[in-house]
């Protein structure tokens, strides 16, 4: 009796199993590639993992589309640039996600009592003069008692825009260049 029930219950297990997996072929959760559609290497399998925002996300939103936003890497020519432009300066806070840059209070040796402090947010990752939002503070403690900090309406802030453009288009040209040599030495 109980090797009958044994091969009964062994048959059934089979037929689950053959009818599961009829079920998941038909349902699209098993789909045949080919390879050229996917890459063979390592490196190209990520980075086409990468511009299709595939990743591992844990506890995601369902309205999310995309794997995560990488645009403000050190490959954006205008952070590149930003932070070229404002080397001289201290930094307080870097964020590549928020995609801001402040710098520190800034005094010039030949005067002690002001100093100046740069806010600049980015708005857009592509080269061109809406992309950046850019705020100077003047902090003047010639008072003893106390110092006043005010924000600077004037044109330094368009200045510093432009040469940070200027950069990133210096940059951009710079990279085209080099990537167009590698294709020349590493044709593939």
């Amino acid at each position: 009796m109980n090797l009958k029930f044994n091969k009964i219950f062994s048959i059934f297990c089979h037929i689950c199993i053959l009818f599961a997996l009829i079920f998941l072929n038909s349902c699209g959760l098993y789909k045949p590639t080919s390879t050229k559609d996917v890459p063979i290497n390592d490196k190209a399998k990520r980075e086409k993992n990468i511009q299709e925002g595939r990743g591992l996300i844990l506890l995601s939103n369902k309205n999310r589309k995309g794997g995560g936003n990488f645009n403000f890497a050190n490959s954006n020519e205008l952070w590149r640039a930003t932070l070229s432009i404002l080397d001289f300066m201290p930094l307080s806070n870097v964020d590549y996600g928020g995609g801001i840059i402040i710098t520190d209070w800034y005094t010039d040796e030949n005067n002690t009592k002001e100093s100046v402090k740069i806010s600049v947010q980015f708005l857009s990752s592509e080269i061109r003069s809406d992309a950046l939002s850019i705020k100077i503070f003047k902090k003047d403690c010639s008072n003893s008692e106390s110092c006043k900090i005010s924000e600077v309406k004037s044109n330094m802030s368009k200045e510093i825009s432009f040469a940070i453009l200027k950069e990133a288009a210096k940059i951009k040209t710079n990279s085209q260049i080099m990537n167009e040599e590698y294709k020349v030495l590493d044709p593939k």
